[in-house]
C-alpha cells in the first residue's frame, strides 16, 4: 500500500502553517511506503502528484473545525472551488478522474483547528497543542494502514 501525506497551507500566516508542520515532523520518521508533500495550496498540477498512491490523507488547518481536529473520509466532487487556483481536496480528486479517467485513490481529510491567520505571525500555542495530537492520529491510522 503505497500512502501520500499532503500537507498544504501558508507557512507565514501563523496557524495556517499547521499542515507544512505535521508534514515535516511525519516525514523525519521516513514512514514506510509513505510520500510527504508541502505545498501553499491545491492546485489542477499536483493531480499527477497523485498518482500511483492506494490512499492520500489531505492535511489542512481549518478555523472551524471542532479540537484539536478532524479526521474523515472525502470523495470526488466537483464543487465552487473547482477553477485553476486553490482547490478542496475532493475538486482535485475530481480533476484526478477526469483526467486520468479512473476512481481516484481512497482520500482523507485531516482538519487541524487553527485560530490565528495572520500574515507574519507564529503559530498559536493551542495550535500547536492541536498538532501534537493530530501527529500521533496520523502515526496511528499509518500504522493500522500499513
Amino acid at each position: 500500500m503505497r500512502i501520500l501525506l499532503f500537507g498544504y497551507g501558508n507557512p507565514g500566516c501563523g496557524d495556517d502553517a499547521l499542515g507544512p508542520l505535521l508534514i515535516e515532523h511525519i516525514d523525519q520518521l521516513r514512514l514506510i511506503n509513505t510520500k510527504c508533500l508541502i505545498e501553499m495550496q491545491l492546485l489542477i498540477e499536483h493531480t499527477i502528484d497523485l498518482l500511483e498512491f492506494d490512499q492520500i490523507v489531505f492535511i489542512d488547518a481549518d478555523m472551524s473545525c471542532a479540537e484539536p481536529y478532524q479526521f474523515s473520509t472525502i470523495h470526488a466532487e466537483k464543487d465552487t472551488s473547482y477553477t485553476s487556483h486553490a482547490l478542496t481536496p475532493s475538486a482535485l480528486l475530481f480533476t484526478y478522474q477526469q483526467i486520468y479517467q479512473r476512481t481516484a485513490p481512497s482520500s482523507f481529510l485531516l482538519r487541524i483547528r487553527g485560530y490565528q491567520f495572520e500574515l507574519g505571525e507564529k503559530p498559536s500555542n493551542q495550535a500547536k497543542m492541536n498538532l501534537q495530537a493530530a501527529i500521533l492520529k496520523i502515526q496511528h491510522w499509518h500504522s493500522q494502514c500499513t
